[in-house]
């Protein structure tokens, strides 16, 4: 009698539980899909510069194959997703390893490491805007103090992208950082004292133990910052504003002029759910690497 008096106690708490977060739950829930919904029904729509409505079907996505903007902003995209990510895992491994190694620096140094990725993307970009300025900024003073030639950096075509990912991996390279001195500081010691006792050199080491047992929190920091890096906007739109003329028109950008200056919202809401696409392929392909390198 007691275990059924107990057992209805139990179940009567998770209705009573329930019914408690259930309001946060649907306000939650109804927060996410509207947007996504709506977002999915406006991609099926065209409006016409006066404002008319209709039902399009799937032209908006079809004009995706012809469109000759889309495929730039989609391989100007990948571009600086790719060139980001490298530099952004590559230094942030390293500062790292810095960070955890030096345990004797002081807490302000350390706090000045990590700083730049607590800097809002609006303050980072008007920053380096005056300092990648070709007439008075501080990069073309330095560059001709060693007798190079100077830069026009963000207004040439072939060095924004470039440029931007550097602005944009000095912000999050610290964050990546974090990510995976945590890891660093979970690391088993005594695969460390084994190696020190068989003689491993430094670089072994790093080769042989830390980079293998490192890998889970390598991808899943390359996870956290692949959501950011394929929809790039901020220091984007910030800095360049897609320019020079194209030039880093990513996709994000593009969608947000068609929708924004075009009015068409029809084909810009079937930029961004594409868009929206590939960033899930890129993280459920992640994922499973994660679950490969998984120790």
């Amino acid at each position: 009698m007691s275990d059924t008096a107990a057992t209805l106690t139990q179940d009567r708490q998770r209705l009573e539980m329930s019914a408690l977060s259930a309001p946060a739950v649907i306000f939650t829930v109804a927060m996410i899909a509207f947007p996504v919904v709506y977002t999915i029904w406006l991609g099926f729509q065209n409006f016409s510069s006066t404002g008319k409505q209709s039902f399009a079907g799937l032209a908006n996505y079809s004009k995706l194959i012809s469109d000759y903007e889309f495929w730039h902003g989609l391989w100007v995209t990948i571009a600086l997703y790719v060139l980001s990510l490298v530099l952004q895992l590559v230094f942030g491994v390293w500062l790292a390893l810095v960070l955890f190694h030096a345990k004797h620096l002081p807490g302000i140094v350390r706090s000045l490491f990590i700083s730049p990725f607590m800097m809002p993307p609006v303050v980072a970009g008007m920053m380096w805007l005056v300092i990648l300025d070709p007439s008075l900024g501080a990069a073309n003073y330095i560059l001709q103090s060693f007798g190079l030639p100077p830069s026009d950096w963000l207004a040439s075509p072939t060095w924004v992208i470039p440029t931007v990912a550097l602005i944009d991996s000095w912000q999050w390279t610290p964050y990546v950082a974090l990510i995976v001195l945590g890891g660093l500081q979970s690391l088993p010691p005594s695969v460390y004292e084994a190696a020190q006792i068989d003689g491993a050199s430094p670089f072994k080491t790093f080769q042989r133990i830390t980079l293998p047992l490192l890998l889970p929190t390598i991808v899943t920091a390359a996870i956290l910052r692949s959501v950011d890096l394929l929809r790039f906007f901020d220091i984007i739109y910030i800095t360049t504003q897609g320019g020079p003329g194209n030039a880093s028109n990513t996709l994000n950008i593009y969608g947000f002029r068609v929708g924004f200056e075009f009015f068409n919202i029809g084909y810009a809401s079937a930029l961004m759910l594409t868009l929206t696409a590939i960033v899930f392929g890129a993280v459920l392909a992640f994922n499973r690497l994660r679950g490969a390198v998984a120790w």
